[in-house]
C-alpha cells in the first residue's frame, strides 16, 4: 500500500473546512486536524521568533488584562503577588495594565485599573520602568490590547476575555516572550507562566505542539464543551448539533458525534466551525444599529433646535453645536460672548437666546456699539442729566441700558468700545449700576447682557486696546458662529429660506435656482458670509428674467486662478487652525492632562479654556 490507514485518516482530515477533533474513552486524542489546531491556536503564525523557555525570577513583566478572573487563563488579583502588586481593590472583571518584576520584592510595580462599572474606552499606561521605555493600552471599543517595549508592538485582539502578557530577559532586557492567540491550548496562559509552567518557542523553528496521544484537558483545560465532550467518549448521550459553544474563549458552532464499535462507545468526534467573524459581524451589525439610534437622537434634537432657533438655518454639525450651545445659553443668566466674522448671525444668534429665555417678554436691546460716533456712545449707553454738556436735552436722555433694565441688551461690535469707557462698562457687569452722564444718582439695573465682535479680543488685549478684566468678565458663556466656508453644507438650506425671503421682499413669484448655479455656490470661500450670500441671491433674482436662477446670473469673483479658492483661507483662520492643532497635540502628549499642557503651552488657565470651547476640543 502507498498510505496506511492513519495517513489516509490524517489527510482526509486536514482537508476539512471544520475543525476535527476525536478522543477516545479515556480522553486521550487520537485526531485534531490542521483546522482545529488553527482555530485553538496550536498552529499560528507567528512574526516575531523567540526560543522555548520558562519565566524566571527577575524578569520583567508586562501584563493587560481586560477583565481579571474571566479570561480562561483565570488570572486574579492573587495571582498579581508575584509581581508585588497587592491591592485589595482590585476584584474580577476589573480591567489592568501593569509592569513589575517576578519575584522580585525590592523593585515596586508600576499598574493601573478599571473597575468592571466605571469602563472607559480606554485603559493606558506609559512610563519608564528600569530604564526602559515601557507601554499597554487596552482599546475596549475595538477589543485590542497591545503591549509596547520601545519601539516594538505586541497585539492581541480578543472576543469576551483574554490575559496578554510579555516577559523580557531581567538580565539582558530582552523580550523572550510574547503572548499569542491559542495560548491556553499551548498551556501558556499568565497564571500557567507564574506557576512556573514552560512555554513554547515561536517563529520558523518553532516546537508545534503535537496534540496526538495527549489528554483533551491538557489542551482544553476547564471547557465545559470538553467535558461534556468526554462524557460522550464515555457513553453518554449528549448531542449538540450545530450549537453556538465557547472553547477556549474562541466563539464556534459544535456537532458532537458518538463513535461506537460492535454496539461499543469506544470515543467521541467534534466538528467544531470558527464563527469569530460571525461574531464580528454581529458586533458591527450592533454597532450599526447603535449608530442609527445615535442618528435618530440627532435628528430628534434637529428637530427641537428647529422649534427653538428657526431663524438660525442649517444642519451642519459645526451650526448645530451652536444651537445646542445657544439652547444652554437660554437657561442661564449668564454673559454671553458672541464670536465670529461679519455676517455670520452673530445679531440673529443674540436676538433667538433672547426670546427662548426667561427675558423673552421684557425688553431687547440692540446696539451697534461700531455705529455710535465714540463721543455720543457714553451718553447713548448710560444716559445723561438734564443740561450734562451743551446740546444736552433739557430733560435729559435715558440710556441703552436702562431702557433695557428687565431684558436684554445687546452689544453688537463690543470691541469698538473705547478703553474709558471700558472701566464703565466693566462696572455695569460687576456691580449692575451706573450713573447718568453728569449724574450723581446711582441707577441699578436687572438684565442680560450679550455681547458680540468679530475681533479677537485676545490680540486685543496685547495691543492694549481692550482691558483684560473687562475680558474675563464678558467672556463668561462664549458661543463661536463658524465662518460659511467651514460649513459650505449648509448653503442649500439657507437658499431654500433665503430665496423665497427675497423674491417675497422684492414682489415677485418665488424663484428657483438651477443647479449649475447652486454648484456655483457651494465653489465660493464666501468672505462675507451669509450677508454675502443675501446680497447674491438678490442680485441673482433681479438679473433674472425667468422663473429659474440660472449661473450667469450668480455674480461672484471666481477667477480661473481662484478655481480652487474654498482651499484658500485667511491668515487669521490659518492661524486659528494652527492653535486648535497645537492644543490637540499638547493634550494628547500629555494624554488629556489639562493642566500638563496648559503649562507646556505658556497660557492661562482662563485663556486655556476659552481655547477648548472654542475650539470645540475634548
Amino acid at each position: 500500500m502507498l498510505f496506511n490507514s492513519e495517513e489516509y485518516v490524517k489527510m482526509f482530515t486536514d482537508m476539512m473546512s471544520e475543525g476535527f477533533i476525536v478522543i477516545d474513552s479515556n480522553g486521550k486524542i487520537q485526531i485534531y486536524n490542521n483546522k482545529a489546531k488553527e482555530i485553538f491556536g496550536i498552529v499560528y503564525n507567528q512574526q516575531i521568533s523567540h526560543d522555548h523557555g520558562k519565566l524566571n525570577k527577575g524578569d520583567i513583566v508586562i501584563i493587560g488584562d481586560n477583565s481579571l478572573g474571566r479570561d480562561d487563563g483565570n488570572l486574579n488579583s492573587k495571582s498579581l503577588e508575584c509581581l508585588g502588586i497587592e491591592d485589595e481593590n482590585i476584584g474580577e472583571g476589573d480591567g489592568i495594565l501593569a509592569i513589575g518584576v517576578f519575584q522580585e520584592k525590592g523593585v515596586p510595580p508600576i499598574y493601573k485599573y478599571l473597575k468592571s462599572d466605571n469602563m472607559e474606552d480606554t485603559l493606558k499606561l506609559k512610563t519608564n520602568y528600569l530604564g526602559l521605555d515601557l507601554g499597554a493600552i487596552i482599546d475596549f471599543v475595538n477589543k485590542i490590547i497591545t503591549i509596547e517595549i520601545d519601539d516594538e508592538k505586541y497585539s492581541m485582539g480578543y472576543i469576551n476575555a483574554i490575559g496578554h502578557m510579555v516577559i523580557l530577559d531581567g538580565k539582558t532586557k530582552k523580550m523572550k516572550f510574547y503572548q499569542a492567540q491559542g495560548y491556553t491550548a499551548r498551556g501558556e496562559s499568565i497564571n500557567d507562566l507564574f506557576k512556573g509552567y514552560e512555554y513554547r518557542s515561536k517563529g520558523e523553528n518553532s516546537n508545534i505542539l503535537n496534540a496526538i496521544g495527549k489528554d483533551i484537558f491538557e489542551i482544553h483545560k476547564g471547557s465545559s464543551t470538553i467535558k461534556e465532550l468526554y462524557k460522550v467518549a464515555k457513553g453518554e448521550n449528549i448531542r449538540y448539533i450545530d450549537e453556538f459553544k465557547e472553547i477556549n474563549g474562541i466563539p464556534t458552532m459544535c456537532t458532537f458525534i458518538p463513535v461506537d464499535k460492535d454496539g461499543v462507545r469506544i470515543g467521541a468526534a467534534l466538528k467544531v466551525e470558527d464563527i469569530s467573524e460571525i461574531k464580528l459581524i454581529i458586533r458591527e451589525r450592533d454597532k450599526a444599529l447603535l449608530d442609527l439610534e445615535k442618528i435618530e437622537r440627532e435628528l430628534e434634537e434637529g428637530k427641537i433646535f428647529e422649534k427653538a432657533f428657526p431663524d438660525i438655518i442649517g444642519e451642519s454639525k459645526e451650526i448645530n453645536h451652536v444651537k445646542r450651545l445657544a439652547l444652554k445659553a437660554t437657561r442661564t443668566n449668564s454673559t454671553v460672548l458672541i464670536l465670529g466674522e461679519s455676517g455670520t448671525g452673530k445679531t440673529i444668534l443674540a436676538k433667538a437666546i433672547h426670546e427662548k429665555s426667561r427675558f423673552k417678554d421684557k425688553p431687547f436691546i440692540h446696539v451697534n456699539c461700531g455705529a455710535i460716533p465714540t463721543t455720543l456712545l457714553e451718553s447713548e449707553l448710560f444716559g445723561y442729566e438734564k443740561g450734562a454738556f451743551t446740546g444736552a436735552r433739557k430733560e435729559g436722555k435715558i440710556g441703552f441700558f436702562e431702557l433695557a433694565n428687565g431684558g436684554t441688551i445687546f452689544l453688537d461690535e463690543l470691541g469698538e468700545i473705547p478703553l474709558n469707557l471700558q472701566v464703565k462698562l466693566l462696572q455695569v457687569l460687576q456691580e449692575k449700576s451706573f450713573y447718568r452722564v453728569g449724574g450723581t444718582d446711582k441707577i441699578d439695573v436687572s438684565l442680560r447682557i450679550i455681547a458680540a465682535t468679530n475681533k479677537n479680543l485676545e490680540e486685543e488685549i496685547l495691543e492694549g486696546r481692550f482691558r483684560e478684566d473687562l475680558y474675563y468678565r464678558i467672556n463668561v458663556f462664549p458661543i463661536w458662529i463658524p465662518p460659511l466656508r467651514e460649513r459650505i453644507e449648509d448653503i442649500y438650506a439657507l437658499v431654500d429660506i433665503l430665496l423665497p425671503k427675497i423674491c417675497k421682499e422684492i414682489g415677485i413669484e418665488t424663484k428657483r435656482i438651477s443647479a449649475e448655479a447652486l454648484n456655483l455656490l457651494t465653489r465660493y470661500n464666501w468672505p462675507g458670509n451669509v450677508r454675502e450670500l443675501e446680497n447674491i441671491l438678490e442680485r441673482a433674482v433681479n438679473l433674472s428674467e425667468n422663473s429659474t436662477i440660472l449661473s450667469k446670473h450668480i455674480t461672484l469673483d471666481l477667477k480661473e486662478e481662484k478655481s480652487n479658492i474654498k482651499n484658500i483661507i485667511s491668515l487669521k483662520e490659518s492661524v486659528s487652525i494652527c492653535e486648535k492643532n497645537t492644543i490637540k497635540r499638547a493634550l494628547n502628549f500629555y494624554e488629556g492632562n489639562k493642566k500638563k499642557a496648559m503649562e507646556a503651552l505658556g497660557i492661562s488657565k482662563t485663556s486655556f479654556y476659552e481655547k477648548l470651547k472654542r475650539y470645540d476640543i475634548d
